[in-house]
This record gives structure tokens, sequence and C-alpha cells, in this order.
């Protein structure tokens, strides 16, 4: 750009000030940037069908959250612009959910025939166009044993399920 030229002669109001230009410059270059990372979108087939999720309609919606989020976090390792579309057709939560009276239904892991089991179909997708797709069965039947990242997290032991997931199925692909 040439000295002494402003680029934003084209913002010639007077309430346009020197720090309000930049402002407005910042402002479109995280737009532009941000539209720019690899997203996630989730859907999860008909929950009331699978096989163990929470039967709390405010639990499911925390559970569909969380897996949301983490997926999301996940895709930021995928290449600018890719988009990783992940539906869920069953989820087997980890443990087994025990009512109790009065008070808020308990998950109890017993690390016998109560892994987290989880059916998922994927797709990553880049300017319209699928560049890699799959479905997966995922389990952890020593999901007790070893180390987990999440170990206090919500949901961690699918967490870590999830991750291992995308390491081996989703990032190999690129």
């Amino acid at each position: 750009m040439p000295e002494g030229v402003d680029p934003f002669s084209f913002l010639s109001f007077p309430a346009y000030t020197s720090g309000m230009k930049k402002l407005i410059l910042a402002a479109l270059l995280m737009a532009v940037s941000a539209s720019a990372f690899a997203t996630a979108t989730v859907t999860f087939a008909d929950l009331g069908k699978m096989t163990d999720v929470p039967h709390d309609f405010h639990k499911r919606e925390d559970m569909q959250f969380l897996f949301r989020e983490h997926l999301s976090h996940l895709s930021e390792k995928l290449p600018a612009g890719q988009v990783l579309k992940v539906d869920f057709l069953d989820i087997d939560l980890a443990g087994d959910e025990f009512p109790r009276v009065a008070v808020r239904d308990i998950r109890v892991l017993k690390g016998q025939a109560d892994w987290p089991r989880m059916h998922l179909r994927y797709s990553i997708e880049q300017d319209g166009k699928v560049v890699g797709s799959g479905e997966s069965k995922l389990s952890d039947p020593g999901y007790l044993m070893g180390v987990n990242r999440y170990q206090n997290d919500l949901y961690g032991h699918e967490k870590q399920m999830l991750d291992e997931w995308f390491s081996k199925e989703v990032l190999k692909q690129h």
C-alpha cells in the first residue's frame, strides 16, 4: 500500500476516529479468521431408543452439550476450514444408572459388563466436499484401568474413548 494512503478512507464519516478504524479492522480480521478454523457439527439419533443415556431430560441435554463441546475441541486439531460431522447412533454410558427416591439418580461404575460403548457415523468436509468418512463402534472394556485425563469430568470415560477414536480414525485420514 502506498505510504500516506488511508486504507479506511471509505470510512470518511467524522465519527470514525483512528481508534475506531483499528477496532473495525480487528473485528473484520477476527471474523475472517474464525471462518477458517475447523468446526464440528454433532447430532444425536433418537435418544429415546439409545441403550443407556440419562433418563432425566435436563441431564440428557447436559450430556449432549458436553459431547458437542468435546468434539468441537477435538475438531480444532483438523486442518483449517474442515468440518467434522458426527451423528451418534447409539450410546451406552459407563456404569449403570440406579434411581433413588427423593434424590437424583446415581450412576455406579463396577468395571464389569458396564463399560462405555458408542456407535457413530462421521464425515469430514472441506469446502462442501466429503474428504473422509466412516462408521465406528467404540467400546472400552478396560475403562477403569489405566490413566484417564478426564477422571474428574462428567462422562470422562466417554471423552477418553472419543479422544482415542479421533486420534486413530479421524486424524489418520489426514
